[in-house]
Protein backbone atom coordinates (compact mmCIF):
# COMPACT_ATOMS: atom_id res chain seq x y z
CA UNK A 1 0.00 0.00 0.00
CA UNK A 2 1.12 3.79 -0.99
CA UNK A 3 2.27 5.90 2.14
CA UNK A 4 -0.49 8.41 2.24
CA UNK A 5 2.01 10.26 4.50
CA UNK A 6 4.73 10.72 1.16
CA UNK A 7 3.41 13.62 -0.66
CA UNK A 8 4.84 15.26 -4.03
CA UNK A 9 6.52 17.81 -1.46
CA UNK A 10 8.63 15.17 -0.24
CA UNK A 11 10.14 14.17 -3.30
CA UNK A 12 10.51 18.12 -4.23
CA UNK A 13 12.61 18.27 -0.62
CA UNK A 14 14.33 14.96 -0.64
CA UNK A 15 12.47 13.96 2.71
CA UNK A 16 10.57 10.86 3.89
CA UNK A 17 7.98 12.59 5.57
CA UNK A 18 5.68 16.01 5.17
CA UNK A 19 7.35 17.53 8.37
CA UNK A 20 9.45 20.91 8.45
CA UNK A 21 10.87 22.23 11.49
CA UNK A 22 10.09 25.23 11.56
CA UNK A 23 13.60 27.99 12.11
CA UNK A 24 12.52 29.30 15.61
CA UNK A 25 15.22 32.07 17.16
CA UNK A 26 15.37 33.76 20.21
CA UNK A 27 16.01 37.68 19.96
CA UNK A 28 19.17 38.25 21.61
CA UNK A 29 20.51 34.83 22.65
CA UNK A 30 23.54 32.90 21.61
CA UNK A 31 22.39 30.08 19.42
CA UNK A 32 23.31 27.85 21.85
CA UNK A 33 20.67 28.98 23.92
CA UNK A 34 18.14 29.60 20.63
CA UNK A 35 14.76 26.99 19.85
CA UNK A 36 16.04 25.59 17.14
CA UNK A 37 20.08 24.71 18.14
CA UNK A 38 21.95 22.59 15.65
CA UNK A 39 21.21 19.10 17.42
CA UNK A 40 17.37 19.85 17.24
CA UNK A 41 17.81 20.32 13.10
CA UNK A 42 19.73 17.32 12.81
CA UNK A 43 17.10 15.26 14.75
CA UNK A 44 14.49 16.29 12.50
CA UNK A 45 16.49 15.99 9.44
CA UNK A 46 18.21 12.78 10.37
CA UNK A 47 14.25 11.21 11.73
CA UNK A 48 13.00 12.00 7.63
CA UNK A 49 11.75 15.67 8.26
CA UNK A 50 13.29 18.82 6.79
CA UNK A 51 14.86 20.82 9.73
CA UNK A 52 15.11 24.31 9.23
CA UNK A 53 17.93 26.55 11.06
CA UNK A 54 16.65 29.65 12.52
CA UNK A 55 19.40 32.06 12.30
CA UNK A 56 20.20 33.39 15.47
CA UNK A 57 23.80 33.59 15.02
CA UNK A 58 25.83 36.90 17.17
CA UNK A 59 27.35 37.27 13.43
CA UNK A 60 28.29 35.77 10.30
CA UNK A 61 31.47 33.64 11.24
CA UNK A 62 28.39 32.15 13.69
CA UNK A 63 26.56 31.62 11.17
CA UNK A 64 28.75 30.18 8.62
CA UNK A 65 30.06 27.66 11.70
CA UNK A 66 26.46 26.79 12.23
CA UNK A 67 25.87 25.53 8.89
CA UNK A 68 29.11 23.82 8.84
CA UNK A 69 28.49 22.02 11.96
CA UNK A 70 24.73 21.09 10.62
CA UNK A 71 25.98 19.23 7.65
CA UNK A 72 28.56 17.17 9.75
CA UNK A 73 25.45 15.85 11.06
CA UNK A 74 23.00 15.44 8.58
CA UNK A 75 25.20 14.46 5.85
CA UNK A 76 23.87 14.41 2.44
CA UNK A 77 20.56 14.47 3.76
CA UNK A 78 18.86 18.72 3.64
CA UNK A 79 18.30 21.50 5.89
CA UNK A 80 17.29 24.65 5.96
CA UNK A 81 18.32 27.72 7.19
CA UNK A 82 15.71 30.60 7.71
CA UNK A 83 15.62 34.25 8.95
CA UNK A 84 13.78 37.49 8.53
CA UNK A 85 12.96 39.29 5.90
CA UNK A 86 10.70 42.22 6.96
CA UNK A 87 9.31 44.15 4.13
CA UNK A 88 8.31 47.30 6.49
CA UNK A 89 11.78 47.82 8.89
CA UNK A 90 13.47 50.70 10.32
CA UNK A 91 16.13 51.18 8.04
CA UNK A 92 19.55 52.08 10.24
CA UNK A 93 22.29 54.18 8.88
CA UNK A 94 24.79 52.52 11.25
CA UNK A 95 25.76 48.92 12.95
CA UNK A 96 26.46 50.58 16.25
CA UNK A 97 23.78 49.43 18.69
CA UNK A 98 24.74 51.98 21.30
CA UNK A 99 24.20 54.86 18.41
CA UNK A 100 20.93 53.61 17.62
CA UNK A 101 19.45 53.44 21.49
CA UNK A 102 20.64 57.22 21.95
CA UNK A 103 18.50 57.75 19.14
CA UNK A 104 15.76 56.10 20.61
CA UNK A 105 16.25 57.69 23.62
CA UNK A 106 15.87 60.87 21.64
CA UNK A 107 13.22 60.48 19.53
CA UNK A 108 10.81 58.20 21.87
CA UNK A 109 11.84 58.57 25.40
CA UNK A 110 8.57 57.12 26.84
CA UNK A 111 9.17 53.85 25.59
CA UNK A 112 12.59 53.82 27.15
CA UNK A 113 10.81 54.52 30.20
CA UNK A 114 8.54 51.91 30.23
CA UNK A 115 11.86 49.63 29.60
CA UNK A 116 13.69 51.24 32.59
CA UNK A 117 11.05 50.85 34.91
CA UNK A 118 10.15 47.16 33.79
CA UNK A 119 14.07 46.66 35.01
CA UNK A 120 13.65 48.50 38.27
CA UNK A 121 9.94 46.87 38.87
CA UNK A 122 11.62 43.32 38.48
CA UNK A 123 14.82 44.05 40.22
CA UNK A 124 17.40 43.20 37.68
CA UNK A 125 20.50 45.07 37.52
CA UNK A 126 20.36 46.38 33.64
CA UNK A 127 22.49 44.94 31.03
CA UNK A 128 24.20 46.80 27.88
CA UNK A 129 23.20 45.79 24.20
CA UNK A 130 23.88 42.51 22.27
CA UNK A 131 26.65 41.99 20.26
CA UNK A 132 24.84 41.09 16.95
CA UNK A 133 24.81 43.24 14.27
CA UNK A 134 21.27 45.12 14.15
CA UNK A 135 19.15 44.09 10.85
CA UNK A 136 19.59 46.20 8.20
CA UNK A 137 19.63 45.67 4.23
CA UNK A 138 23.54 45.26 4.24
CA UNK A 139 23.66 43.01 6.74
CA UNK A 140 20.76 40.86 4.91
CA UNK A 141 22.70 40.26 1.61
CA UNK A 142 25.76 39.38 4.09
CA UNK A 143 23.77 36.78 5.59
CA UNK A 144 22.07 35.10 1.92
CA UNK A 145 26.16 34.88 0.86
CA UNK A 146 27.17 32.88 3.51
CA UNK A 147 23.86 30.66 2.73
CA UNK A 148 25.06 31.01 -1.47
CA UNK A 149 28.81 30.20 -0.06
CA UNK A 150 27.65 27.25 1.67
CA UNK A 151 25.41 25.84 -0.77
CA UNK A 152 22.38 25.49 1.79
CA UNK A 153 19.64 22.94 0.08
CA UNK A 154 16.85 25.25 1.20
CA UNK A 155 16.43 29.28 2.53
CA UNK A 156 12.74 29.88 4.35
CA UNK A 157 11.54 33.20 4.93
CA UNK A 158 9.66 33.31 7.35
CA UNK A 159 8.96 36.81 7.30
CA UNK A 160 8.90 39.32 4.08
CA UNK A 161 9.84 38.89 0.40
CA UNK A 162 12.46 36.82 -0.45
CA UNK A 163 12.45 38.11 -4.16
CA UNK A 164 15.82 39.69 -3.59
CA UNK A 165 18.04 36.44 -3.54
CA UNK A 166 15.84 33.68 -5.87
CA UNK A 167 17.36 33.88 -8.75
CA UNK A 168 21.00 33.72 -6.89
CA UNK A 169 19.53 30.53 -5.15
CA UNK A 170 18.03 28.87 -7.91
CA UNK A 171 20.93 29.39 -9.96
CA UNK A 172 22.78 26.84 -7.64
CA UNK A 173 20.41 24.55 -7.03
CA UNK A 174 18.23 25.86 -3.87
CA UNK A 175 15.17 25.99 -3.16
CA UNK A 176 13.42 28.51 -1.49
CA UNK A 177 10.43 28.92 0.86
CA UNK A 178 7.85 32.00 1.16
CA UNK A 179 5.74 32.61 4.32
CA UNK A 180 2.42 34.07 4.12
CA UNK A 181 -0.25 34.99 5.66
CA UNK A 182 -2.70 36.34 3.19
CA UNK A 183 -3.53 35.42 -0.11
CA UNK A 184 -1.74 38.76 -1.17
CA UNK A 185 1.48 37.73 0.43
CA UNK A 186 0.89 34.61 -1.80
CA UNK A 187 0.65 35.94 -5.25
CA UNK A 188 3.38 38.41 -4.37
CA UNK A 189 5.93 35.11 -3.65
CA UNK A 190 5.03 33.62 -6.71
CA UNK A 191 6.30 36.57 -8.60
CA UNK A 192 9.08 36.36 -6.76
CA UNK A 193 9.84 32.43 -7.94
CA UNK A 194 9.95 30.99 -4.75
CA UNK A 195 9.51 27.29 -4.39
CA UNK A 196 7.56 26.72 -1.85
CA UNK A 197 4.71 28.56 0.06
CA UNK A 198 3.58 28.22 3.67
CA UNK A 199 0.46 28.90 4.71
CA UNK A 200 0.80 30.14 8.30
CA UNK A 201 -2.40 31.06 10.56
CA UNK A 202 -2.92 33.53 13.39
CA UNK A 203 -2.53 30.44 15.72
CA UNK A 204 0.53 29.94 15.48
CA UNK A 205 3.50 31.09 17.72
CA UNK A 206 5.96 33.51 17.22
CA UNK A 207 5.68 36.21 14.18
CA UNK A 208 2.51 35.46 13.01
CA UNK A 209 -0.51 37.07 11.15
CA UNK A 210 -4.21 37.40 11.62
CA UNK A 211 -6.18 35.06 9.37
CA UNK A 212 -6.86 31.64 11.14
CA UNK A 213 -4.74 28.18 9.64
CA UNK A 214 -8.35 26.20 8.91
CA UNK A 215 -9.22 29.62 6.48
CA UNK A 216 -6.00 30.87 5.30
CA UNK A 217 -4.46 27.05 3.65
CA UNK A 218 -7.19 26.49 0.98
CA UNK A 219 -7.59 30.03 0.35
CA UNK A 220 -4.06 29.63 -0.40
CA UNK A 221 -3.86 26.49 -1.85
CA UNK A 222 -6.61 27.63 -4.51
CA UNK A 223 -4.20 30.58 -5.31
CA UNK A 224 -0.95 29.32 -5.99
CA UNK A 225 -1.37 25.75 -7.80
CA UNK A 226 0.15 23.44 -8.72
CA UNK A 227 2.76 25.27 -6.03
CA UNK A 228 2.78 22.86 -3.16
CA UNK A 229 2.09 24.56 0.40
CA UNK A 230 3.02 23.93 3.48
CA UNK A 231 0.28 24.13 6.13
CA UNK A 232 1.54 26.09 9.61
CA UNK A 233 -0.43 27.76 12.75
CA UNK A 234 -1.59 25.25 15.84
CA UNK A 235 -0.56 21.81 14.19
CA UNK A 236 0.86 20.15 16.84
CA UNK A 237 -0.43 16.02 16.35
CA UNK A 238 -1.03 13.47 13.75
CA UNK A 239 -4.75 14.68 13.37
CA UNK A 240 -3.14 18.31 12.56
CA UNK A 241 -1.21 17.10 9.81
CA UNK A 242 -3.77 14.91 8.75
CA UNK A 243 -6.46 17.96 8.72
CA UNK A 244 -3.23 20.11 6.68
CA UNK A 245 -3.22 17.45 3.91
CA UNK A 246 -7.27 17.50 3.69
CA UNK A 247 -7.22 21.08 2.84
CA UNK A 248 -4.91 20.84 0.32
CA UNK A 249 -1.27 21.21 1.88
CA UNK A 250 1.32 18.80 0.99
CA UNK A 251 2.85 19.12 4.31
CA UNK A 252 3.11 21.12 7.77
CA UNK A 253 5.52 23.65 9.18
CA UNK A 254 5.49 23.10 13.00
CA UNK A 255 7.87 24.78 15.32
CA UNK A 256 6.00 24.93 18.94
CA UNK A 257 5.45 21.21 19.34
CA UNK A 258 9.10 20.70 18.63
CA UNK A 259 9.79 22.93 21.88
CA UNK A 260 9.36 20.66 24.07
CA UNK A 261 11.99 18.36 22.96
CA UNK A 262 15.07 16.75 24.32
CA UNK A 263 17.33 18.55 21.97
CA UNK A 264 15.73 21.89 22.59
CA UNK A 265 17.14 24.18 24.78
CA UNK A 266 14.58 26.55 26.21
CA UNK A 267 14.23 26.71 29.94
CA UNK A 268 11.99 24.30 31.62
CA UNK A 269 9.49 26.85 32.87
CA UNK A 270 8.81 27.26 29.27
CA UNK A 271 8.51 23.65 28.17
CA UNK A 272 6.11 23.73 31.30
CA UNK A 273 3.92 26.69 29.74
CA UNK A 274 3.52 25.09 26.58
CA UNK A 275 2.81 21.07 28.00
CA UNK A 276 0.62 22.94 30.41
CA UNK A 277 -1.07 26.03 28.85
CA UNK A 278 -4.71 26.74 27.64
CA UNK A 279 -4.89 28.36 24.32
CA UNK A 280 -5.95 31.64 26.26
CA UNK A 281 -3.14 31.72 27.49
CA UNK A 282 -1.30 32.27 24.35
CA UNK A 283 -1.86 35.61 22.96
CA UNK A 284 -0.54 38.25 19.98
CA UNK A 285 1.45 41.51 20.61
CA UNK A 286 3.96 43.42 18.59
CA UNK A 287 5.80 44.46 22.28
CA UNK A 288 8.81 42.10 21.83
CA UNK A 289 10.11 42.97 18.12
CA UNK A 290 7.77 45.54 16.59
CA UNK A 291 5.95 42.54 14.48
CA UNK A 292 2.85 40.73 15.65
CA UNK A 293 4.00 37.53 17.34
CA UNK A 294 2.03 35.43 19.58
CA UNK A 295 3.52 34.23 23.15
CA UNK A 296 2.63 33.19 26.72
CA UNK A 297 0.82 36.29 28.41
CA UNK A 298 2.97 37.53 31.08
CA UNK A 299 3.49 40.42 33.56
CA UNK A 300 6.00 42.70 31.04
CA UNK A 301 3.72 42.25 27.68
CA UNK A 302 0.73 43.47 30.03
CA UNK A 303 3.06 46.48 30.93
CA UNK A 304 3.51 47.28 27.31
CA UNK A 305 -0.35 47.18 26.65
CA UNK A 306 -1.17 49.03 29.52
CA UNK A 307 1.65 51.61 28.23
CA UNK A 308 -0.91 52.79 25.23
CA UNK A 309 2.13 53.13 23.01
CA UNK A 310 2.60 52.39 19.31
CA UNK A 311 5.28 49.79 19.19
CA UNK A 312 8.93 50.63 17.05
CA UNK A 313 9.12 48.96 13.52
CA UNK A 314 11.77 46.43 13.48
CA UNK A 315 14.72 46.30 14.37
CA UNK A 316 14.31 49.20 17.02
CA UNK A 317 11.69 47.51 18.78
CA UNK A 318 13.76 44.76 19.74
CA UNK A 319 16.72 46.99 20.42
CA UNK A 320 14.82 49.10 22.78
CA UNK A 321 13.76 45.92 24.78
CA UNK A 322 17.49 44.46 24.85
CA UNK A 323 18.73 46.24 27.94
CA UNK A 324 15.74 44.26 30.22
CA UNK A 325 15.89 40.88 28.34
CA UNK A 326 19.26 40.46 28.67
CA UNK A 327 19.02 41.78 32.36
CA UNK A 328 16.33 39.05 32.50
CA UNK A 329 18.05 36.29 31.33
CA UNK A 330 21.64 37.24 33.13
CA UNK A 331 19.21 36.82 36.39
CA UNK A 332 18.05 33.69 35.01
CA UNK A 333 14.31 34.59 34.96
CA UNK A 334 13.12 33.81 31.22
Amino acid sequence: MADRLHTPLCDKLGIEYPIVLAGMAAGGQAQSTAPTPVKLVAAVTNAGGLGVMGDNFANLDELDAGIKELRSLVGDRPFGVDFLLPAVRAEVTTTNKEEIYAQIERDHPNHVAVVEELIREHGLERAGLGPSEPMSTDLLNRKIEVLLDNKVPVFAAALGDPAMMTERAHDQGMQVIGMVGAVRHAERHVAANVDIITAQGTEAGGHTGYISTMVLVPQVVDAVAPMPVLAAGGIGSGRHLATALALGAQGAWVGTAFLTSEETNIPDDHQQQILRGQSSDFTTSKFMSGKNQRSYNNAVKQAWADSGLENLDMPLQGILQEPFTRAAKAAGRY
